[in-house]
């Protein structure tokens, strides 16, 4: 755990007792602070009672009465579509509004550091597609070169129960814009924008406050390098913006399908080929093409980032290039769950974007496509250039008639259940071709997350193949 620094005596205000807030509330208790803590879940709140915190209801006048500050968790909304009335009550009373990303950068650094030669770093990973995946790459990547490394935030454990870190040590975090948007404190010694497409529009106001939630992470305080994705104007802007030339080599620009140029610090990836070039040289390259746990363009996007990443961080290119070859993947995206008669069924439940769907149906060029569920903001265009790559369509969801509207020629038929689809797909599959599940939609009108979409697709092809 990291203990919450600068609370001790005071009285910490808790909203949401998830996995981010209960982590908080007992960090900010190992720090000395009094919690006040509520979840408007009753399970939540018997969860939080068991570990003995009190529930005390913030939405009540008043309550919020000599707090110092208000910890929110990510699933609160704080500012659009409305903010919460907790929220909006802190405000009124001039109470600072922090999340557990911001307690930790404060809280990182501790006096004992002043005695270690290699003092831990922190990489911090942002974007909207991969971040995941990179993330859990470059953690990876760490380990495998004997790096101590800790993965952390919107994946793996929360930021506040990673243990303290030591000589040498690396924290790698995910961090997705609902945690950049809020944290008081963003100082990541290395930052890494992966893309950028329309995701969670409701909970930023439109594109633009998305992408500003992602930019905090680079503009407070700025980190000492910065890996920035430049296949889209935002990436390209960002890039620019934090450059102080051509040649600055604290930016590293990657991309994924384009050859970069210039005398700055770049890593490419073109025809299954990473590439890094320094100024104005090569230095080293990797292929990728054989690496079972990186299929496809979005993957090779991933792996320059972690390359990135692990070359700030003092890595030669033979050890990353071993690291990436023993990735195995990450579930739920791009994973392969089984082979037979030589039709191959993968689960990219992950794909809950239009733009994240496109990347999978880039990845494989005989496609029975699963897809279907709560759409989101922005339709399917960012699918229009793959869909060839489509033999059939087989929708799924509560909506599937209304989203099968979109597939216009696209040969499909509406199932409605994962069952259903399965089947249908499994039947029809010919040697060579790809089951896909890659459903461009969100999965709550079905399921409780993507990942319980994601097993329930595992679950019925393994059924119907026996296995």
């Amino acid at each position: 755990m990291i203990p919450v620094r600068g609370v001790e005596g005071q009285r910490l205000a808790v909203l949401g007792l998830g996995r981010s807030g209960l982590s908080a509330a007992r960090a900010l208790r190992a720090g000395g602070a009094e919690v006040l803590a509520w979840d408007d879940n009753e399970a939540a709140r018997a969860a939080a009672e068991a570990e003995g915190f009190v529930p005390v209801d913030l939405t009540r006048a008043g309550a919020l009465a000599g707090a110092a500050a208000l910890i929110v968790s990510p699933g609160i909304p704080h500012l659009y579509p409305a903010p919460n009335r907790v929220v909006a009550a802190a405000w009124a009373a001039g109470v600072p509004v922090d999340n557990d990303i911001g307690l930790f950068f404060r809280s990182f650094a501790t006096p004992d550091w002043d005695r270690l030669e290699a003092t831990p770093k922190v990489i911090a990973v942002t974007g909207s597609n991969g971040k995941s995946t990179t993330s859990a790459l470059i953690h990876h990547v760490l380990e495998s070169a004997g790096r101590p490394s800790q993965l952390a935030g919107n994946i793996g454990r929360g930021v506040l129960d990673i243990d303290p870190p030591g000589e040498g040590a690396a924290v790698v975090l995910e961090l997705s814009s609902y945690q950049t948007d809020l944290a008081r404190a963003l100082t990541p010694d290395i930052a890494v924008f992966t893309n950028l497409s329309p995701d969670h529009l409701d909970r930023h106001g439109g594109r633009g406050g998305y992408f500003a939630a992602k930019r905090r992470l680079f503009a407070e305080g700025g980190p000492d390098r910065a890996i920035i994705g430049v296949d889209e104007p935002e990436g390209m802007f960002l890039a620019n913006q934090l450059a102080e030339g051509a040649a600055d080599d604290r930016v590293i620009r990657i991309s994924s399908g384009q050859k970069l140029s210039g005398p700055g610090w770049l890593v490419f990836a073109r025809k299954g080929f990473l590439t890094e070039w320094r100024k104005g040289r090569q230095v080293a390259s990797i292929d990728l093409r054989a690496i079972a746990g990186l299929p496809g363009a979005h993957n090779h996007q991933n792996a320059c980032a972690a390359y990135a990443a692990a070359r700030c961080l003092g890595l030669g290119p033979k050890q990353i290039e071993e690291a990436l070859a023993s990735f195995a993947g990450l579930p739920h995206r791009s994973q392969l769950v089984a082979e037979a008669g030589g039709v191959r069924f993968v689960n990219d439940s992950k794909a809950t974007n239009a733009a994240s769907a496109a990347m999978a149906l880039a990845a494989f060029p005989k496609i029975r496509w699963i897809c279907g569920g709560l759409e989101k903001e922005g339709g399917l265009g960012p699918l229009l250039p793959y869909l060839g790559n489509v033999s059939r369509a087989y929708v799924i969801g509560r909506e599937a008639a209304a989203f099968a509207l979109h597939l216009k020629d696209i040969p499909h038929e509406v199932c409605g259940t994962m069952e259903a689809a399965v089947a249908r797909a499994a039947d029809e599959a010919e040697p060579g071709e790809v089951v896909l599940l890659a459903p461009a939609a969100a999965s709550f009108d079905q399921y409780d997350s993507f990942e319980r979409r994601g097993e329930d697709f595992i679950a019925r092809v393994q059924a119907r193949l026996g296995g």
